[in-house]
């Protein structure tokens, strides 16, 4: 199902779908659905009667249009759904119709149809990460000796490689996909506690119930109720905001190397992408934008998640009920920045030749730290760094290069031989640990890639 346009530059096709109207009121329904199949197992609800809630429980049936007028009157989805789906019911079988949602709440079944649309969400984000993995631990390798400007403060620094910034984007994503995977784990339980939480309209047959409307679902199976215990939920969303803010980095970062003035990768580009819609020369970073969008929106939904989990006694008022749309809106924002991420670093161009030319823009001057710490063994670091800061200044005033201004400084010229200031500007010489570094971050991904 496409996204609404309103929501166009927010959602994916596969996520619109997900939270479509009619995904929605299936999840609802098959709540119900799996509530009577597993009090019929049980021995408190009729097969039959379970049968013919089944055969009425498909959201095409069912006018969406009415039923969202009804659900905002009642204050919750529940009421009106569990309505309709009982007059449908009582169509094909009175007897039957008495039954469905037999011991349940609205909460259980609102929780609950909430947990199966984020067991439908799951493995789509899980897909676009490990096609963003598999991009970036190609381009860190393939990069591990392409040396670039470091950049702090957003100004040229000591050299780096593109591999190690590669493989810090995907040492983020290592991290975070595993927080996430737990986080997952964790919050896939099945809600059903009944009016307070207690099952007591179930009687004796009350925990038998939950444990096999869980397996109906595929759901595990909670300690207890969790009606007003959203920490498990809020876990998640708050590593879907970290997520999403990792993804955020590796946008910016390569949104300001696709800078004109920078002109060090670029994203892909392909029929209705990147272009604008006045100026043909353009190749517009579109996946950084929507990633960036995506980790601009989050923050303020997660904390809205937070500020609502102070719920009431054993049914909150006002912090359960806001949730749907921030939890939709934190899932749907994260697979945003993933596949928008995922396309960019599959179709990333990277120009190697560029970054050599941006290093000998400075000339040399990202190496007055190189010199810096030659000379400090010999004059002491404070003597030396102000050395280098008078040298940095000529080099820029006269237009030449730190290692032709050195020799000119006696201080420089009698403790440092001309040999060694001629290697001064060598970037693949002052890499320090860089690829030990990379390699790390490479191998750490590759490992929990083969693990899983």
């Amino acid at each position: 199902m496409p996204a609404r346009l309103i929501e166009s530059l927010a959602i994916t096709e596969p996520l619109a779908d997900v939270f479509s109207d009619s995904s929605v009121l299936q999840a609802l329904l098959d709540f119900e659905v799996a509530l009577a199949r597993a009090e019929a197992r049980v021995g408190i609800v009729p097969r039959s009667a379970a049968d013919r809630i089944s055969e009425a429980a498909r959201a095409s049936e069912f006018d969406i249009a009415a039923l969202s007028r009804s659900i905002f009157r009642a204050g919750t989805a529940a009421i009106p759904v569990v309505k309709a789906l009982t007059e449908k019911v009582r169509a094909r079988d009175r007897d039957a119709a008495a039954w469905v949602h037999w011991g349940a709440t609205s909460q259980d079944v609102v929780d609950t149809a909430l947990m199966l649309l984020l067991k439908r969400a799951r493995p789509i984000i899980a897909a676009d990460l490990q096609l963003l993995q598999k991009a970036l631990i190609r381009l860190s390798n393939e990069h591990k000796d392409t040396v670039m400007l470091g950049r702090t403060l957003m100004q040229a620094a000591p050299p780096v490689t593109f591999g190690l910034k590669a493989a810090g984007w995907l040492g983020a994503l290592h991290r975070d996909r595993k927080g996430l995977e737990k986080a997952f784990d964790q919050a896939l339980v099945l809600q059903f506690g009944g009016a307070s939480g207690t099952l007591a309209s179930l009687g004796d047959k009350g925990i038998a119930v939950a444990h096999a409307l869980a397996e109906e679902l595929g759901l595990s199976y909670p300690e207890a109720p969790w009606h007003t215990q959203r920490d498990r939920l809020a876990n998640l969303v708050c590593c879907c905001g970290v997520l999403t803010g990792s993804l955020g980095k590796m946008a910016r970062d390569i949104s300001l190397l696709m800078q004109t003035e920078v002109s060090e990768v670029s994203e892909p580009c392909g029929e209705g992408r990147g272009g604008s819609s006045t100026m043909p020369h353009k190749r517009n970073p579109i996946g950084c934008a929507l990633t960036l969008a995506a980790a601009q929106r989050v923050p303020g939904l997660v904390a809205n998640f937070l500020s609502g989990m102070v719920q009431e006694h054993e049914r909150g008022i006002g912090g359960w009920q806001s949730e749907w749309q921030i939890v939709a809106g934190i899932i749907q924002a994260a697979g945003t920045a993933a596949t928008s991420m995922a396309e960019a670093a599959e179709g990333l161009s990277v120009d190697p030749a560029r970054m050599r030319y941006n290093i000998e823009a400075t000339n040399g001057l990202i190496f007055a730290e190189r010199a810096m710490m030659l000379l400090a063994a010999e004059l002491g670091r404070d003597v030396a760094h102000e050395l280098l800061e008078d040298a940095t200044r000529k080099s820029i005033a006269q237009k030449k290069r730190l290692s032709e201004v050195l020799p000119e400084l006696p201080e420089v010229s009698s403790r440092v031989d001309r040999s060694v200031l001629a290697q001064l500007e060598v970037a693949e010489q002052y890499l320090g640990s860089a690829e030990t570094f990379r390699k790390a971050l490479v191998d750490s991904s590759t490992l929990q890639k083969s693990e899983s």
